[in-house]
């Protein structure tokens, strides 16, 4: 491989390090190799001698997955995808785009705001569109326009085998045969690698406006973000902060917000729709017992909001300095989430646990950040149990234990508690497809 590749291999101690696990509680496991692929062909390349003498592959992204996905457990080659990072077509009147998968998602939409388009999917890290699609993200805009399984495509994918496949065309819907763009989105690199997408894109708002309004508890957020959704607002976004998590963020960023919990809430339409949006929220949420409603559109202010609910990973780690974070997610049915983030918050206070809590509400989705002392291994374990019980609580609820993070090496036990003999199916498509399971050994299963 050296002999083709040259200097885009390397076994630098530095560089390996910097491809394990960074993002989490989970420890980091480096690979042996790191390797700077620049085509599909490439990929193919260093897929077949990998399979030729058994050797792990482990495909990585911006590295900002949080539940060990870019670990390499068994040693082996890290694929590091960011230099195929460019946009190969833009459709504009199909509302499409192909690109390849070491591109960012800002990057994506820089190139695409002279077409007046973008793409919607904020996990918000500026994370690569192949570790997206590998992990099955969404985040901020779910409400609205889905998760990456609903704006994939198409894929183009090296398989085990070192076959370069694609998945499917253009078209918006498909009958033929079995969804394979699927079964490798959310596969977090264990049956395949991604080589290209094809993205469903959307126009640039006429008009947007974010409103943020404070709460005087997290039940009574939740209940407003419910009753909006049932009310059918054509929500973009919806945000919850808990008051830990606002109070964090003022100290992190001065931004001098009540410590309350808040909703963050963004209207995308005509500059008309946006303020009936805008009124009916106010009209709804004020029976909640909602305060100090506020909304801008400027762009600026606009960012302004999101940035700093983007901020609340680093802010949160600034409560307790030198602490180990460990982020866990779950995603209840809309009815069920007050309910389950009540009884988290109260189960963390009586573990004596520090956890601030956010949500991507509009889908039930939420996040809850425990920090933890390093140096604590009965900490740490209590941390671990407290996920473990969360998963528990949403699954009792008819939900699931993990709403965007994924399984990775984190959340295997859950995975086999929620879905039970359906694992086994799931084993029987890894063995059929990477029989000498080289691709992300270690994930999932």
């Amino acid at each position: 491989m050296r002999d083709r590749l040259k200097e885009r291999l390397s076994a630098n101690p530095t560089l390996r390090s910097q491809h394990a696990n960074t993002a989490s509680w989970v420890p980091p496991e480096p690979p042996d190799l790191v390797i700077f692929p620049e085509t599909a062909e490439e990929v193919a390349f260093v897929v077949s001698v990998c399979g030729e003498l058994g050797v792990p592959i482990i495909p990585f992204g911006a590295g900002t997955s949080v539940e060990g996905q870019v670990n390499a457990p068994f040693g082996g080659v890290c694929l590091d995808m960011t230099r195929m990072n460019r946009v190969l077509r833009i459709g504009a009147r199909d509302l499409d785009c192909t690109v390849e998968p070491g591109i960012t998602r800002k990057a994506l939409n820089l190139a695409l705001r002279d077409q007046g388009l973008f793409f919607p999917i904020d996990p918000g890290a500026d994370a690569t569109l192949g570790g997206m699609a590998s992990t099955r993200a969404s985040g901020t805009n779910a409400v609205r326009y889905g998760t990456m399984k609903d704006n994939v495509l198409a894929l183009e994918a090296v398989m085990p085998d070192g076959r370069i496949i694609r998945t499917a065309n253009r078209a918006r819907k498909t009958a033929t045969g079995y969804d394979l763009t699927r079964l490798l989105v959310g596969a977090e690199g264990t049956l395949g690698i991604i080589t290209k997408l094809t993205l469903r894109l959307h126009g640039i708002p006429e008009a947007i406006a974010v409103a943020r309004c404070h709460f005087p508890s997290i039940e009574a957020a939740c209940d407003a973000a419910i009753a909006s959704i049932q009310f059918g607002l054509p929500l973009a976004r919806m945000e919850l902060m808990d008051a830990l998590t606002v109070g964090a963020i003022n100290a992190y960023s001065d931004t001098g917000l009540p410590e309350q919990p808040i909703l963050l809430v963004e209207f995308h339409g005509s500059p008309a729709s946006v303020a009936e949006q805008l009124k009916n929220f106010e009209e709804i949420v004020s029976d909640y017992g909602a305060t100090d409603l506020v909304s801008v559109d400027a762009p600026e202010e606009c960012n302004k909001l999101w940035q700093a609910r983007h901020d609340a990973w680093w802010a949160a780690l600034r409560m307790r300095p030198g602490c180990l974070a460990y982020t866990t997610d779950v995603c209840v049915p809309l009815s069920r989430l007050s309910e389950c983030v009540s009884l988290a918050g109260a189960e963390a206070q009586r573990l004596g646990l520090l956890a601030p809590t956010v949500g991507h509400v509009g889908d039930g989705n939420f996040h809850m950040l425990v920090l933890l002392d390093p140096d604590s291994t009965s900490e740490k374990k209590l941390g671990l149990d407290f996920a473990s019980w969360l998963a528990n609580l949403a699954m009792s609820m008819d939900g699931t234990c993990t709403g965007e993070h994924g399984i990775g090496q984190g959340k295997q036990d859950a995975l086999r508690r929620e879905l039970g003999d359906s694992t086994e199916y799931m084993s029987a498509i890894k063995v059929a497809l990477d029989p000498l399971g080289i691709m992300n050994p270690g994930k999932i299963f």
